[in-house]
């Protein structure tokens, strides 16, 4: 299940410039998000719905079979180390997550390649200075 996905401009330009990079451009672990970047509706950052999950928001999901929730920051891969909490775009995880909205569900393979669907219960945008 691949539902509709809105992803900003600006995040699209950043990951693309970090997926042409020596170190990223022939790692095909990372084809799941060149693939999710490629079908998006890319919008102006002004032109987002409030609840779409973008670089830096914090996203509330649940695992639609066993119901297990996770509450974590969608994030760039430098910055997922850092402490826990977040997630790297350029984790299966954080792929499936860029651009959904609330309510959302999609269908992603764990590290361990078990089918798992996930749901999106809430979108908290990132706060950012005045």
């Amino acid at each position: 299940m691949k539902p509709e996905i809105i992803v900003s401009s600006t995040d699209l330009e950043r990951l693309e410039g970090l997926l042409h990079a020596a170190n990223a451009r022939s790692r095909s672990d990372l084809d799941g998000l060149r693939e999710e970047l490629a079908r998006a509706d890319v919008r102006d950052g002004e032109d987002l719905p409030g609840d779409v999950i973008t670089m830096g928001s914090r996203v509330r999901f649940c695992e639609e079979v066993s119901g297990k929730e996770y509450a974590l920051a969608l994030v760039y891969p430098h910055e997922a180390g850092q402490d826990g909490g977040k997630v790297s775009v350029f984790s299966p995880a954080g792929s499936a997550l860029l651009g959904l909205s609330t309510g959302q569900s999609i269908d992603w393979h764990t590290p361990e390649g078990k089918a798992i669907r996930i749901r999106v219960m809430e979108v908290v945008q990132p706060a950012h200075p005045a």
